[in-house]
């Protein structure tokens, strides 16, 4: 739209001209726009970005000696009301006249604080003397509309004099001391550790070498052992083959015993079995003829004996016929001899047939040839 203006975020705009109802020169605007009235109004911007100023100064210290001081200092306008129209009065036709104002007020208060530090409590107070520093130029920097967002002490040099490094030198030795031990103590750490790594290894390694001599023993054993598998199977397979050839040579023997007794044993002793059936039969009818002819012999024998007793007493009357035998009762005596020679013949007779009835352990009887003795054929003994 004509007339109507827009300030930059970082920027403020300084609208100039006409009745102003306030005390300031200008009206001021940010963030956002206003419309301006061309020819009656005039318009300028005023920078609120942050700004830098460095400084190197020579400061003396409460101990006179001299130091180089670099200090860089981070400002920017306020952002109030005020603050910008401070700025805007002072430096609205030429702004980078903040960076050279702002460096020179801080060089004077940081002589001035610098002037009551000694040496050490500026090296091991940097935070201190910034702090004053910035403190003491509050005022003054509030005055011309900054403010002042931070100041950073960069660099101190005694310039060359060597004072800093003689106060530096106890603390540098206990340091290098310090960090010499600590290098031992790192290099013996480092060097145990080395070790420690070493035997790890080793140990790793010695571990490594079993398990695979392990694996290559098994391997081995797996490759000879499928080596063998060929001539094991074959060796297996024939075995089988001589085992089953040996389960039928043993049923065909078997069968051929089996054959054998059927035809052989079982007839010869069916036969053997006849035999011995035959001649015990044979033999039990020839011990009945025996008893039997026994038997007709014993009835023949008293037949014969008795047919024959009066031989026998003839036969021994016969003997005493010769005999010098001397009769002393006479007839009587005589006849008691005669007596007594017919009990002797019966005596004989009575033996005869106990020893038929009881005979002794005999010869080879007849019945052993088939031949019964015929009447007449006994010896009586």
């Amino acid at each position: 739209m004509f007339g109507y203006r827009v300030p930059a975020p970082n920027e403020a705009m300084l609208i100039s001209g006409g009745n102003s109802k306030s005390a300031a020169p200008f009206r001021v605007v940010t963030g956002h726009g206003a419309f301006v009235m061309p020819v009656f109004r005039k318009v300028r911007f005023l920078t609120l970005a942050m700004c830098e100023a460095e400084v190197t100064e020579v400061c003396v210290t409460k101990q006179a000696i001299a130091l180089t001081v670099r200090a860089v200092i981070a400002f920017k306008v306020g952002n109030d009301t005020e603050s910008i129209v401070n700025a805007g009065q002072r430096f609205l036709s030429d702004q980078d006249q903040m960076s050279v104002l702002t460096g020179r007020i801080f060089a004077g208060h940081l002589r001035s604080i610098i002037g009551s530090m000694t040496v050490e409590e500026i090296i091991t107070e940097r935070q201190k003397l910034a702090t004053e520093v910035l403190d003491g130029s509050a005022v003054e920097m509030a005055k011309i509309g900054l403010t002042v967002d931070a100041l950073q002490i960069q660099s101190i040099d005694d310039m060359k004099l060597g004072y800093i490094a003689a106060m530096a030198a106890p603390h540098n030795a206990a340091i290098q001391r310090d960090a010499q031990i600590a290098q031992a103590v790192a290099n013996k750490t480092a060097a145990e550790a080395e070790q420690e790594s070493q035997r790890t290894q080793a140990e790793y390694a010695r571990q490594t070498s079993i398990v695979q001599a392990k694996y290559r023993a098994e391997v081995e054993a797996a490759q000879a052992q499928a080596s063998q598998a060929g001539p094991l199977a074959q060796a297996k397979a024939q075995q089988e083959v001589i085992d089953a050839r040996t389960e039928l040579a043993q049923r065909e023997a078997e069968l051929r015993q089996q054959q054998l007794v059927a035809e052989v044993i079982k007839p010869a002793d069916a036969e053997a079995e006849r035999i011995r059936i035959l001649a015990l039969a044979e033999a039990e009818k020839m011990r009945v003829q025996a008893e039997a002819a026994a038997s007709n012999n014993r009835v023949a024998l008293d037949r014969m004996l008795i047919d024959q007793l009066p031989q026998i007493v003839k036969e021994a009357g016969r003997g005493l016929a010769g005999a010098n035998v001397n009769i002393l009762n006479g007839a009587d005596g005589l006849g008691e001899m005669a007596a007594g020679l017919v009990g002797q013949g019966l005596s004989i007779l009575d033996s005869v047939k106990r020893g038929l009835t009881n005979p002794p352990a005999p010869t080879p009887a007849p019945e052993a040839n088939g031949q019964l003795p015929k009447p007449g054929e006994l010896t009586a003994s």
